[in-house]
C-alpha cells in the first residue's frame, strides 16, 4: 500500500510543481509534489483558515502538519509574525524549506510527529489544518498537546469539515481549553478557536 501525506517518507513518485498565487492579497509561490497534501492547488480549507486568522508583528505561530508550507508562511509574510512549522512528512518538510526561502520568510521548520519534536516551546498562536485521514486519534492530539505549547492568552486555531469530525473536534477543544468558538462556517467547513486562559 502506498505511503499518504502523513507518513514520515512518502513512497509516490515525484512530481513537482510550482503554484503562483495571491493569498490575503500577497503573492506568494510554492513548490508541492505528490505525496504531500493538496499537491495541485492550496485548498479550500486552508483558504478559509488564512482568512479567519489575525495575528500581530513579532508574535510567535506554530502551524502543526504545515505540510509545504502555505498556511504558516502566509500568515508570517502578511503579519511579520515568527514562524515554527513542523509536519511528519520529510517531503513535506524539504518543500516547505525551499518555499520559505523562496517567499523570504525566515522559518523555523523541521520533522515533528504532532508534538513530539517539540521542546518546551511556547507560541501564542497554534494553527492547524489536520491531517483527517490520519484518523481522529491524531486530530485530537493535535488539538490536547496544543494547550502545553501555548502561552497564556494564546489561542489553538483549526480548520476542519463538519462531515470529518468538527463536532468531536469542538468537543475536544472545550475539554482542553474550558472555552471554544466557531470563528467561521464555510462550504461545511468550519474555523474552531481555543484561548488559553491566563487566569
Amino acid at each position: 500500500m502506498a505511503k499518504m501525506y502523513y507518513d514520515e517518507n512518502p513512497d509516490a513518485k515525484h512530481d513537482i510543481h510550482q503554484l503562483n498565487i495571491k493569498l490575503l492579497d500577497i503573492p506568494m509561490t510554492f513548490l508541492t509534489d505528490s505525496g504531500v497534501f493538496s499537491k495541485k492547488q492550496i485548498d479550500f480549507g486552508s483558504r478559509v483558515l488564512l482568512e479567519n486568522i489575525e495575528i500581530e508583528a513579532g508574535q510567535s505561530l506554530l502551524d502543526v502538519g504545515c505540510g509545504y508550507g502555505p498556511i504558516g508562511l502566509t500568515l508570517a509574510k502578511k503579519f511579520s509574525a515568527i514562524p515554527t512549522l513542523i509536519d511528519v512528512n520529510n517531503r513535506a518538510l524539504e518543500l516547505a524549506q525551499k518555499n520559505a526561502l523562496q517567499n523570504q520568510v525566515d522559518a523555523k521548520i523541521y520533522q515533528s510527529d504532532v508534538y513530539d519534536g517539540l521542546e518546551d516551546d511556547k507560541f501564542d498562536h497554534v494553527i492547524s489544518n489536520p491531517p483527517i485521514r490520519a484518523g481522529k486519534s491524531v486530530v485530537h492530539s493535535i488539538i490536547t498537546g496544543a494547550y502545553d505549547h501555548l502561552n497564556d492568552g494564546g489561542d489553538l486555531t483549526i480548520v476542519i469539515q463538519k462531515k470529518q469530525g468538527a463536532p468531536s473536534a469542538k468537543s475536544r477543544m472545550e475539554e482542553t481549553f474550558g472555552n471554544v468558538e466557531i470563528v467561521a462556517k464555510d462550504k461545511g467547513y468550519y474555523i474552531l478557536r481555543s484561548v488559553k486562559d491566563d487566569l
